[in-house]
């Protein structure tokens, strides 16, 4: 049968029964203990027994636990534990719990002998690169972990061919990535030492890997699309134990579901490359923070804040976030390529102007940053140890310099999520006859909690490239018609179960979590059936499957048949799960 009678036949079955009955079996069945011993003939001491800091803290009463929980601060100190993740719950939704075993693998044939012992032995695998997934599938109890942080090789290309590719395919730049690297070290290794561009995340410990799988977003998305769409081709181990190269030309199916179908669903990724281009000339920045005294003045600035924005940076050069908050507070920290610091002064004079014509109704909470740099230091780890209060680091002895993070992320480290809810906005609320409707929500919205509209994180008023390539992706087609994500969430400290002094508060938790779906509830009336990012989404969220892939889901499902058929891997809100 070839695949498009497959997808028919698909298509009805899931019409009939709906996409949420499209739910593949448990396969995890023991056939007696495990024979480690086994593996580790194998794999010698890449095969770890796993200790959990967490657990044996919790055993002890709480000893040492001001020490261990100032360092679950440090992304660097969660992403190099194996028994960590770096959010280590939900709250009513899951709490991190290690695994018995890990593979510390460093090869994809380390990898593939995981895949295969698990499968033999009924023992359910669960895969962590950076350990960012926020609905905990990079854990599990009882699991055997397949850890790819050592796997963290970065090799530029001037010419790239994909294998299977016509002999009369022209090769283009790009980078080949270890499953294990995160994106600081790549930005360092691509932008500043080779002077080009890749497409990742904004957070520099965020693993590869699991950022393209999911689609992943960077600031820059709307002038070179998504993470996903800049994937050439993948090396990956499926449930079977095979080693499988899968690009537009092999494994083209298994190609389209990594590109955004969701992190350790279809297969163990070991090797990613992707499209580089050129670096842009200049990366700027802009931030700053305004209060608004009345309640009239408020909606007189968010109303200004929506205009300003459709009429000057709703382009491909500007990304990130515009926040407004309770209290009347709105915060702005926007980037863009290309311009210098003048001509960013020149963009937002206008916005800056109206406000400083207003002095009884607005104040700045201080003076605006702005800045501009040449692009090939943005990421520069010489360049961001110079901006004091920007960036972090690693704070453990004897590490590497260049470990670094942006302060601004160390509040999600090790953090407990209370509540996280999502939803693209269509760009036709930026129309001038829609905007008060836009407003109006935001308005009301913000009186509960502090919302984001995360304009890179939609496509719409990007690049014609930006829009196709990220077409031809897995992720929600509502994507390319959105100008922006807007995210409300709430989050708490690190905590754990039986650590006193530091147990999960969830009485505050679901508290939080109450403001957040009041704040929502205008959001949701506006654009009721908004789709939401998978990777930055609601736990508990109803219709997951249509929200995150609309009518791509078929398609990402029957791949998900084809290559693990006994659905060794597992996760919330993934393809072919409850």
């Amino acid at each position: 049968m070839d695949r498009r009678n497959l997808l028919k036949l698909l298509a009805a079955s899931t019409a009939a029964s709906g996409i949420s009955g499209a739910v593949l079996a448990k396969p995890w069945q023991a056939a007696g203990k495990p024979d480690w011993n086994a593996l580790r003939a194998k794999l010698g001491t890449r095969l770890l027994k796993v200790d959990s800091p967490l657990e044996a803290c919790a055993k002890s009463n709480g000893k040492g636990a001001e020490a261990l929980f100032a360092k679950l601060k440090n992304p660097y100190y969660l992403g190099d534990e194996s028994a960590l993740t770096q959010t280590l719950g939900w709250i009513d939704g899951w709490t991190t719990q290690a695994s018995d075993h890990a593979v510390a693998a460093e090869s994809a044939d380390d990898v593939a002998a995981a895949v295969s012992f698990a499968r033999q032995h009924g023992v359910p695998p669960v895969v962590k690169g950076g350990g960012h997934s926020y609905f905990g599938n990079s854990n599990r109890a009882g699991s055997l972990l397949i850890w790819t942080r050592r796997m963290r090789s970065i090799t530029l290309h001037d010419a790239f061919v994909p294998a299977g590719a016509p002999a009369t395919a022209l090769g283009i730049p790009a980078v080949s990535i270890g499953a294990g690297a995160i994106w600081g070290d790549v930005y360092n290794k691509v932008a500043a030492i080779g002077g080009r561009y890749v497409q990742g995340g904004g957070c520099l410990t965020v693993g590869v890997a699991g950022f393209i799988q999911g689609g992943g977003f960077g600031s820059f998305s709307k002038t070179f699309g998504t993470g996903a769409s800049n994937l050439l081709e993948a090396e990956l181990v499926t449930a079977d134990g095979r080693i499988r190269i899968a690009n537009a030309h092999q494994n083209p199916e298994l190609f389209f579901a990594l590109k955004g179908g969701g992190g350790g669903s279809f297969g163990v990724v070991t090797r990613l490359t992707l499209k580089t281009h050129p670096l842009p000339d200049a990366i700027g920045a802009i931030q700053f923070s305004v209060e608004a005294r009345s309640d009239e003045a408020w909606r007189a600035l968010v109303a200004r804040t929506i205009a300003f924005y459709a009429e000057a940076l709703f382009r491909p050069e500007w990304g990130e976030q515009l926040n407004f908050r309770p209290g009347r507070k709105l915060s702005v920290s926007m980037l863009c390529h290309g311009l210098t610091s003048d001509q960013i002064k020149a963009v937002w004079a206008p916005f800056m102007e109206w406000l400083a014509a207003r002095p009884a109704d607005y104040s700045l909470g201080g003076e605006p940053l702005i800045v501009s740099v040449p692009g090939r230091r943005f990421w520069s780890p010489e360049f961001l140890r110079s901006l004091q209060g920007i960036v972090l680091q690693d704070d453990r002895p004897g590490v590497s310099p260049d470990n670094l993070f942006w302060a601004t992320n160390q509040g999600e480290a090790g953090q407990v999520i209370n509540a996280y809810q999502s939803a693209w906005l269509p760009a036709d609320l930026l129309k001038e006859a829609k905007q008060a409707d836009l407003v109006d929500a935001l308005v009301s919205a913000s009186a509960h909690w502090p919302l984001g509209l995360h304009t890179n994180k939609g496509l719409a008023g990007g690049t014609a490239e930006a829009i196709a390539a990220t077409r031809a992706t897995a992720t929600n087609p509502e994507v390319l018609d959105a100008f922006a994500l807007l995210i409300c969430a709430a989050e708490g400290p690190p905590a754990w179960p039986g650590i006193p002094g530091h147990e999960p508060d969830r009485k505050a938790g679901r508290g939080e979590a109450a403001h957040v779906a009041s704040a929502m509830a205008p959001i949701r009336a506006l654009v009721p059936d908004a789709g939401s990012y998978m990777s930055e989404a609601d736990y508990f969220g109803p219709n997951w499957q249509k929200s995150y892939w609309g009518g791509n889901y078929p398609r990402l499902l029957a791949a998900k048949k084809r290559y693990d058929p006994a659905n060794l891997f597992r996760g919330h809100h993934c393809v072919g799960q409850g």
